[in-house]
């Protein structure tokens, strides 16, 4: 009976570790296409635009016309967009300073037109709607 019983919890875990890789593997396909759509407004300069498809949480955070300039500042030192490549993608539950939540944090190797070689850090999150939209934006 033990014998059965451990093969049984091994059986158990073994399809919750299968579930959760997948359930963070469609939540990164998610949160990385949203993190796509995004930075497609933002490449097009759309700034407005960007800040209406952020997270709620980072509205309530930053003003749309404070978003617009410092996006806007950031970005055209920058130049255009010469290509974007995912470098990593990170599902987490929690990020410092960040309420607890459902978060996917995205690199891209990117290259502009004034700084051929930058990361670009792009954080999705999963709104109450249960749709993503990016919550944070870094370039380095």
């Amino acid at each position: 009976m033990k014998k059965a019983y451990f093969i049984g919890f091994f059986s158990f875990v073994f399809f919750a570790l299968i579930c959760a890789h997948s359930f963070a593997g469609e939540a990164e396909q998610d949160a990385l296409n949203a993190a796509e759509e995004w930075l497609a407004l933002v490449d097009a300069g759309d700034y407005d635009g960007s800040w209406d498809a952020t997270a709620e949480l980072s509205k309530k955070a930053v003003t749309k016309e404070i978003w617009a300039q410092s996006i806007k500042a950031v970005r055209s030192a920058m130049g255009s967009l010469i290509s974007r490549n995912v470098k990593s993608a990170r599902y987490t539950n929690s990020l410092p300073g960040a309420p607890d939540g459902e978060y996917v944090v995205i690199q891209f190797s990117t290259s502009f037109i004034n700084k051929k070689s930058a990361i670009e850090t792009v954080t999705p999150m999963k709104d109450p709607d249960g749709r993503w939209r990016v919550s944070g934006y870094y370039i380095k």
